[in-house]
């Protein structure tokens, strides 16, 4: 069975950090990107953070440069989310997704190539 979960998120103040981990399971994992995405109450999904499946190479999106770090562990089949310096506009569900790649330098994490999805942790910034 393939699986990817999510565990991590909750409450936090502004300023506050949380490590998001993703979990894989039923797959070859080093052969995928692995992407976080968020959505927020009534606005559309977007993509957060990529990384390639050897875990080399790395992108995100630019409000959360400088502040979120994306990482993994392929022997535990794990991938991470670092959010230091949270705000309450990153209040949102977040999802891993994966995305399988050519090779694995490739960082590459489109919603829409994403094979495999998990169910999201929620993550609120408020005081």
């Amino acid at each position: 069975q393939t699986l990817l979960v999510e565990s991590g998120g909750g409450l936090v103040q502004p300023g506050g950090s949380l490590r998001l981990s993703c979990v894989a399971s039923g797959f070859i994992f080093d052969n995928y990107a692995i992407g976080w995405f968020r959505q927020a109450p009534g606005r559309e999904r977007e993509r957060v953070s990529c990384i390639s499946g050897s875990g080399a190479g790395t992108n995100y999106k630019d409000s959360v440069k400088g502040r979120f770090t994306t990482s993994r562990d392929n022997a535990r089949k794990t991938v991470y989310l670092q959010m230091d310096s949270l705000k309450p506009e990153d209040t949102a569900v977040y999802y891993c997704a994966a995305q399988w790649t050519v090779n694995s330098a490739v960082v590459s994490c489109d919603q829409y190539g994403s094979l495999y999805w998990g169910k999201g942790t929620p993550v609120t910034v408020s005081t």
